[in-house]
């Protein structure tokens, strides 16, 4: 067992990286920036500018924003200095009603909103928020973390500037995470210290429940629990996890008003590292200590992973948070730690490159395709089987295939990510 200070450092770490949001992160973010310049400015701002980098950008284009029937910035802008609420973190705009959507739509219409890209900076996660009013003009910026906010000021006078004069992202001073460490820590932790990890699953299964009240999205999780799916995939315990999942990720890129438990800053992320394995312990007659264990396991690889990838990449999120649900589902399926790596290589050697084109709707198709990797990847590591160092980007060493991955995401695709955002901002041109 790990002693007492460095589990305490990792649970700080879980609780940091694992919490609530409604909505899409990106444009959740957006509006959260926006709450603490309207709140510093002390009025409803007469115009707001917003800058954003390019990833920001790419990913709060396309999708649903909660209680609102709308995609895209506009309205989540409006909506952040009308009810946002700095306190509420990712679940700013919780306080909506009928009545501040009404106004919201309507500060759109009235053209007040100017959204632009960012010019020159290396940060792949950057809010830059301007809001005018009464003669004055209020600024905030958040930065390298989804709420972390790093400057607020009014007519120029600072009343938080933690920027970094050289740019880019701040250290993290979290403890560096390594594959062993965070299977010992899952594994042997004591389980009151970890139990927290169950609130996962109650929000990502609530969400995933109340998905089939409403047709979200393309309503992927439901076709998948027809009786025409069925009949291609059965009713078995892979269709209830690819249903269960894409059914939470349906709501969520649809706009439900409903918080879900991310990770890393994501929502759809944590949905991924917390459903399948929620799923299978529950098929499976597993003990709820195996799954608080695996539960730990996925989301804890996934915040290793992200470590090393950071926030925002050209690499699809689901990728890693599907890395992290093969994690769980081998532990339940018995595995130790030799077969849990092999899944991870397993998991590496098929879905490295598929590129995050925005977050929207189709996301779930994505997680689909990432969680049944992941189903495929555990099987395969359970019958001994694991792709080799002979082949790709795998590496003997665990830590060092997961290093490659995120190498190419973080490095070699940042001209894809360009290319992506290109594409999107010229439909039609």
């Amino acid at each position: 067992m790990l002693e007492q200070q460095k589990r305490q450092t990792i649970i700080d770490l879980i609780n940091r990286e694992v919490v609530p949001a409604v909505g899409c992160t990106e444009p959740m973010a957006v509006a959260l920036c926006v709450a603490y310049a309207r709140e510093r400015l002390g009025m409803m701002p007469e115009s707001i500018k917003i800058l954003l980098s390019a990833n920001i950008l790419k990913n709060a284009m396309g999708v649903g924003i909660p209680g609102t029937g709308m995609i895209g910035l506009p309205i989540a802008v409006a909506l952040g200095a009308i009810v946002g609420r700095s306190e509420y973190q990712l679940e700013v705009i919780r306080d909506l009603t009928p009545e501040t959507l009404a106004q919201g739509k309507e500060y759109v219409k009235e053209g007040r909103i100017d959204i632009s890209l960012k010019e020159g900076i290396k940060e792949k996660l950057y809010i830059e928020v301007h809001c005018e009013g009464g003669g004055h003009e209020s600024t905030a910026v958040i930065s390298g973390g989804h709420t972390h906010l790093v400057y607020l000021a009014c007519d120029g006078v600072a009343d938080v500037d933690c920027r970094q004069a050289g740019g880019g992202e701040a250290e993290s001073d979290d403890i560096k995470l390594d594959m062993r460490l965070v299977y010992d820590f899952a594994t042997t932790t004591p389980t009151e210290e970890i139990a927290f990890i169950l609130k996962t699953k109650d929000y990502n299964f609530h969400i995933a429940e109340e998905a089939k009240k409403g047709n979200y999205g393309h309503c992927l999780g439901k076709t998948i629990d027809r009786p025409l799916s069925h009949g291609i995939f059965g009713n078995s315990i892979f269709s209830h996890i690819i249903s269960k999942t894409a059914s939470a990720c349906d709501a969520r890129m649809g706009g439900a008003m409903i918080p879900v438990m991310s990770n890393s800053g994501s929502g759809n992320q944590g949905i991924c590292a917390t459903n399948p394995v929620a799923v299978y312990a529950e098929e499976n007659e597993n003990t709820e200590e195996e799954l608080i264990r695996a539960l730990v396991l996925s989301h804890l690889t996934v915040i290793y992973i992200k470590q090393n990838l950071g926030r925002l990449s050209a690499l699809c999120g689901c990728v890693v948070a599907s890395i992290g649900s093969s994690c769980g589902i081998t532990y339940l399926m018995g595995g130790d730690y030799n077969r849990i790596c092999w899944s991870v290589k397993n998991m590496i050697a098929n879905i490295t490159g598929m590129i995050c084109d925005g977050a929207k709707p189709s996301c779930a198709l994505k997680i689909s395709s990432g969680v049944s990797t992941a189903l495929m990847s555990a099987i395969l590591s359970m019958e001994g089987r694991c792709v080799s160092s002979a082949e790709g980007i795998i590496d003997d060493d665990v830590d060092r295939s997961i290093r490659n991955l995120t190498s190419i995401g973080a490095r070699a695709m940042c001209n894809t990510d360009d290319m992506v955002l290109d594409i999107m901002t010229h439909k039609g041109c």
